[in-house]
């Protein structure tokens, strides 16, 4: 199978790449793979004429959204649009990577795949509206929601937690925030999973069950040999951000586990992480 992958530079993007070892694997990303240009993204796909699209890519710095919705929403939804136009023309599939964000965090238990959108801030909105366009443009498309995801490199909770702990002996949580951390070769594993199947539809791909920030940082702690690092749990009113995350929004697993692809246990994903980028070992 012909693959083109957006934001093949990415942390998803990068994780894929080896996984489709397989597949002729064509990775865009920027500086010369801009997918708000229109014309020149069309061009690239024309092109290779991939029978499948992974699109990864977007602008995901929730709190830069917030500053900049215009930006967040010229990225994932016009530029969502761009690859599903693209993605129309060579009759290719399309996978589009969604959020948790894109709903309120208002319910009581973990959204299911049906429940009804109602996002609450500017990162969410654009998501919305690249899944919007994904389901109104194409027929053969996945549309995968995802939560919290980290990965070895870059900026990412655990490496942020663990660098604070070091820095400042002690650390304030916010323990009103509660979804599902993911680990990105997880997320990747199932994506490649999915994407054999051919069985199009919206799926919820995160590491099993929910967890607030704090505990999600206790965990950290223990797992890196950190526990005497004191937590203090705060609530997210007391946490300045530009963004306003949902604040309940873990997302359950029901579609791809009905094709038999779950993810395991968010701790055990945490403890392999933590043991592969060598912060499990440390004193």
């Amino acid at each position: 199978m012909k693959i083109l992958l957006t934001g093949c530079k990415g942390q998803l993007g990068r994780t894929l790449l080896p996984l489709l070892s397989d597949h002729e694997v064509l990775g865009a990303d920027l500086p010369d793979d801009d997918i708000t240009d229109r014309e020149r993204f069309t061009a690239r796909v024309r092109s290779f004429r991939p029978d499948l699209i992974l699109h990864p890519a977007a602008m995901t710095n929730v709190d830069g959204c917030a500053r900049d919705p215009e930006a967040a929403y010229r990225a994932n939804g016009m530029g969502t649009q761009n690859v599903a136009l693209a993605a129309a023309e060579v009759n290719a599939e399309l996978l589009t990577v969604s959020t948790n964000e894109v709903f309120d965090g208002r319910a009581e238990q973990p959204y299911g795949e049906w429940d009804a959108l109602n996002p609450i801030n500017a990162y969410g909105r654009s998501k919305v509206a690249a899944e919007w366009y994904t389901r109104s443009l194409l027929r053969r498309f996945y549309i995968v929601r995802t939560a919290w995801l980290y990965a070895a490199g870059g900026r990412n909770f655990p490496h942020r937690i663990i660098q604070l702990a070091d820095e400042r002996g002690a650390l304030q949580v916010v323990t009103d925030e509660v979804s599902n951390p993911t680990y990105v070769e997880d997320l990747a594993a199932a994506i490649v999973q999915l994407i054999q199947t051919h069985a199009y539809g919206i799926y919820h791909l995160v590491n099993a069950g929910p967890a607030s920030r704090c505990e999600f940082a206790e965990e950290i702690l223990r797992l890196s040999n950190r526990e005497a690092v004191p937590i203090t749990p705060i609530l997210s009113c007391e946490f300045k951000r530009d963004s306003a995350p949902p604040l309940y929004a873990p997302l359950a697993n029901n579609a791809a586990a009905a094709l038999g692809i779950r993810l395991r246990p968010w701790r055990a994903a945490l403890a392999d992480f933590l043991q592969k980028t060598g912060y499990g070992s440390q004193a």
